[in-house]
Parts: C-alpha cells; sequence; structure tokens
C-alpha cells in the first residue's frame, strides 16, 4: 500500500466518524472475487487411472528401498564415534548420539510413511479393479434382463394379440 493511499484511508475515516453517525461495517470478499479457478461443475470429476497408481506406489517403493540403503546411521561410525567422544569427556559425544537418534526415529516415520504410501497404492488398485469388475458383472446382467424384454410379439405401443380382444365386452 502506497502511503498516499494510507494518507486517503485516513482521511475517509476521519470524515465518517466526524459525520456523527454510527456505522458498522463487516469485510469480507466481494460477491464476484474474479478468480481464474473454473467451478468444479466445469472442471469434470478427479479421475485417476491404474497406471497412475502403480506409478505412485512404485516411488514409494523405490524411495523406501533407497531410504534403507543410504539414510540408516544406526550402529555405524556415528554411533561409535559419539560413545568415543562421550567415554573421554567431551560434551560433542552426547551431542552427536542426540542427533543420531533424532535422525534415526525421523528416518522411521519416514520409511512408515513411504511403506504406507506404497501399500495403499497396491491395495487400492486392488479394491478398485474389484469394484470396476463388479460394476461390469452388474451392469452386463442388466443387458441380459432388458434383452428379455424386448422380445415383443407387436410394434410398441399396439395391443398383443396374444392376450385377446382389446375391444371390451358387450353388456346384454
Amino acid at each position: 500500500m502506497a502511503w498516499d493511499e494510507w494518507e486517503q484511508l485516513k482521511s475517509d475515516a476521519l470524515t465518517r466518524q466526524q459525520g456523527g453517525t454510527t456505522h458498522m461495517r463487516l469485510n469480507q470478499l466481494p460477491s464476484d472475487p474474479g478468480g481464474s479457478a473454473a467451478a468444479p461443475n466445469q472442471t469434470g470429476d478427479l479421475k485417476v487411472t491404474q497406471h497412475d497408481l502403480t506409478k505412485i506406489g512404485g516411488q514409494a517403493h523405490t524411495l523406501y528401498n533407497h531410504l534403507w540403503d543410504k539414510a540408516r546411521l544406526s550402529n555405524t561410525s556415528v554411533d561409535a564415534a559419539a560413545g568415543d567422544l562421550t567415554k573421554q569427556g567431551f560434551a560433542l559425544g552426547a551431542g552427536l548420539s542426540h542427533v543420531s537418534i533424532k535422525w534415526d526415529s525421523q528416518l522411521n516415520s519416514l520409511l512408515d510413511a513411504c511403506a504406507q504410501i506404497s501399500n495403499h497404492m497396491q491395495v487400492t488398485k486392488k479394491i478398485h479393479a474389484g469394484d470396476d469388475a463388479y460394476i461390469q458383472r452388474q451392469m452386463s446382467s442388466i443387458d441380459t434382463l432388458d434383452d428379455g424384454f424386448d422380445e415383443r410379439v407387436g410394434g410398441p405401443g399396439k395391443h398383443n394379440p396374444v392376450y385377446g380382444s382389446s375391444e371390451s365386452p358387450k353388456k346384454n
């Protein structure tokens, strides 16, 4: 906000205040914010293919393997150095040990998250494949049922002669 604009706002507020009337104003968004995002009904539904799920799960699994192979510090020279420094009376040993413990804790959380993502994508893939197969079976059974109703004797809207005459019997 520029200085001139600030001064103008203060002046306008003072003018309203001196008018002697009490007003209440609520801050709110304008009725038409003018954003560039399209409404959800114009953008369509979220679509995820099995290929997308497989790639996400594969990347999570790859990340898990890389972290397991290259990021673990337990039983390494870091712990040995921390122990050695502590034995020699250096405070740095306790600090290094603390960092090693925190690193392992955070790494285990990340490994768990990667494993959950990978497993979730595999399970989701199987569930959706099962759902797709179920829907396909249901839809095909509806088609079979519909075929049974298409065996017409006469044209649509005309009386079926199998059921007798369409005229009502005359009373004597």
